[in-house]
């Protein structure tokens, strides 16, 4: 689970990534779940977009592969959407830390 400062730093890093995830007219697929997936690993940090034609909102399908990838939706906007997962093996992103008996 993200805190509100960990996800203000994704948002400020997902500002520059370039969008790699597109959901269209053919909805999700697990080929889609599968390119996100690997991507997270690789990145960690991914941007994904739901295009008009698609049956399925933004919203929708970034919880969707969130629940099928173990990542956490950092933010919905628009018909964008940013994804983030940590690689166990090799971080790549250093998040803020939590305070210590802090709510999230």
């Amino acid at each position: 689970m993200l805190t509100s400062k960990q996800r203000a730093f994704l948002r400020s890093l997902a500002t520059d990534i370039d969008t790699i995830v597109h959901v269209g007219k053919g909805g999700m697929s697990e080929q889609i779940i599968k390119q996100a997936d690997d991507a997270m690993t690789a990145r960690e940090l991914i941007k994904g977009r739901v295009l008009e034609t698609a049956d399925i909102s933004p919203r929708e399908a970034a919880e969707m592969i969130a629940a099928n990838t173990g990542c956490d939706v950092v933010q919905v906007i628009g018909s964008k959407f940013v994804l983030f997962r940590r690689n166990p093996e090799s971080p790549k992103i250093e998040l803020p830390k939590a305070k210590k008996g802090a709510r999230r």
